[in-house]
């Protein structure tokens, strides 16, 4: 069966059900009605003819009947009623709209309206089965000397009730005409809105998105206009670090820098850091063109190890240029000792040799420095890089490093210096040490450029903040990204002006104390 007819005869169902209970409901609200009034006249008529001086002083006739009778039988038919019938104390008849019952006892139990009360209810008489009313009937000492008694047939009242029921069948059956043309339009808009698809349809197509949103390597997170946060999937989890983000503020969850592409829209991509990750972070922006809230999508890429990897490489080209300058030099230098042995010029030769400096050592520290490979590795690509551009640097170290402090002094050491080799030009001098101690690492980089302007002093560790090609959203990351490894290990970072000349960053680590 196909979702347009399911919702047709579901909808057609409830329409119907519910204007048939609307009917039986109305139509017993209407019978109730029908008999509150019949009550409320009997109770009316009851009472009138019990306190009619007249009937109360014809009880004392011989015959009482003749004066009871005539009366009865007028209210009877001015109230449109059934009976009326006074009995004495006994329960003998004084009036009926059978003259023949005149004087008999009354066929049904007299003995409430005798005991001072009022009965209503239904009973089955001489009549019939009738709504009746009975009161009692006081002299003037107030006590009871017989009963009032009127009625209608059930038959009158269900006569009445009937009367209503045409209009109670069309209005039901109305009713139901327009909720099933209702409900064949609502249809017809359901369809429209799911694009007239079937539910195997939908949930196919639920699991298709699901199966892969998830598995996307980008992370994907979209906000509604209230700025609240409908839909992430697990890598986007995995690279904000911030657990379950579907039902969230983004402002709440999101990193500031983060949280500004998504909100001012940026196509072409921007690093930014979540936690220690550097994403590339793309946004549509969360407003329309007239500035209304529309809600928008965040894309999310890890550039982390993209990052590392474009590191690596410029490193290793450094490291190839330098070897190849060196082996030039090298050359040269064997072709001057070459002509010099040509020319049986001995001791010149001899005194060359010892004169000649190549290029340089290519790797910094020793085993016994203690710098560990991967350090001695880096800081040997940052000294041949400084080579390369007529930038002396200069390294220092004392004390082994810990094992557990290698892997963030490479990230802290590595972007210090590349800002440090960015900022000085060729003749300047860039000055790296390393002490360490029981408790800490103590990494000092600093170097004899321009420092930094007095405007970013105090902002230069944020992100997005650049002393270099301040428009690119491509900078501003390193020092950042160095902050937060430090406040990760509990350590401190300190800047300050160095007696080179430049800027002067101190970063003290303290060292992981394993329990035996």
């Amino acid at each position: 069966m196909s979702l347009r007819l399911q919702l047709l005869l579901l909808q057609a169902i409830i329409v119907c059900a519910a204007t048939l209970v609307t009917g039986a409901v109305a139509i017993g609200i209407q019978e109730r009605l029908i008999r509150d009034q019949a009550r409320e006249r009997m109770v009316g008529v009851a009472l009138s003819i019990a306190r009619l001086p007249a009937i109360i002083d014809a009880f004392d006739d011989p015959d009482p009947s003749t004066v009871v009778q005539p009366i009865a039988e007028v209210i009877r038919e001015s109230s449109g009623l059934t009976y009326v019938v006074v009995t004495d104390a006994d329960g003998i008849r004084f009036s009926h709209p059978t003259p023949e019952r005149i004087g008999e006892r009354v066929s049904t139990d007299p003995s409430i309206p005798l005991s001072g009360e009022i009965y209503v209810g239904t009973q089955t008489g001489t009549l019939g089965e009738s709504w009746r009313v009975k009161v009692p009937i006081y002299d003037d000492e107030g006590e009871v000397i017989g009963s009032a008694s009127v009625g209608m047939l059930e038959s009158e009242l269900a006569a009445d009730l009937q009367t209503w029921l045409p209009w109670v069948v069309v209005a039901v059956a109305g009713s139901a005409i327009i909720g099933v043309f209702g409900a064949a339009w609502v249809t017809a808009v359901v369809r429209r809105r799911i694009f007239k698809l079937e539910p195997e349809q939908i949930a196919q197509l639920v699991k298709e998105r699901e199966t892969m949103l998830h598995r996307l390597s980008e992370g994907v997170v979209t906000v509604d206009a209230d700025g609240m946060i409908t839909l992430s999937n697990d890598a986007a989890t995995r690279l904000l670090g911030s657990g379950e983000l579907v039902g969230k503020r983004a402002a709440d969850v999101l990193e500031p820098q983060i949280l500004a592409v998504l909100e001012d829209g940026e196509p072409d991509g921007r690093i930014v850091l979540s936690g220690e990750r550097a994403l590339i972070a793309r946004g549509t922006g969360i407003r329309d063109d007239q500035g209304n809230p529309v809600g928008g999508t965040l894309l999310l890429r890890d550039h982390t190890e993209l990052h590392s990897a474009v590191r690596e490489m410029d490193g290793a080209h450094s490291l190839t240029d330098g070897l190849r300058a060196q082996a030039h030099e090298f050359a040269n230098s064997m072709h001057v000792v070459s002509g010099l042995l040509e020319y049986q010029l001995i001791d010149e030769a001899r005194d060359y040799i010892s004169r000649i400096r190549p290029g340089g050592p290519l790797a910094v520290g020793s085993e016994e420095s203690g710098l560990g490979g991967e350090l001695s590795a880096l800081l040997s690509v940052k000294v041949t890089q400084g080579r390369e551009r007529g930038i002396a640097v200069v390294v220092e170290s004392s004390g082994a490093l810990p094992d557990d402090a290698t892997v963030d002094l490479v990230t802290v050491i590595g972007n210090l210096t590349d800002n440090a080799l960015e900022a000085c030009d060729v003749g300047d001098r860039v000055a790296i040490s390393l002490h360490s101690t029981d408790d800490a690492v103590v990494a000092v980089v600093e170097d004899s450029g321009p420092g930094i302007p007095a405007a970013l002093a105090d902002r230069v560790f944020d992100e997005g903040v650049s002393t270099k090609d301040a428009a690119s959203r491509r900078r501003g990351v390193g020092l950042a990204l160095v902050k937060r490894v430090v406040r990760r290990r509990g350590g401190v970072v300190e800047r300050s002006e160095s007696e080179l000349g430049g800027a002067r960053f101190e970063v003290v680590l303290p060292v992981k104390v394993t329990t035996p």
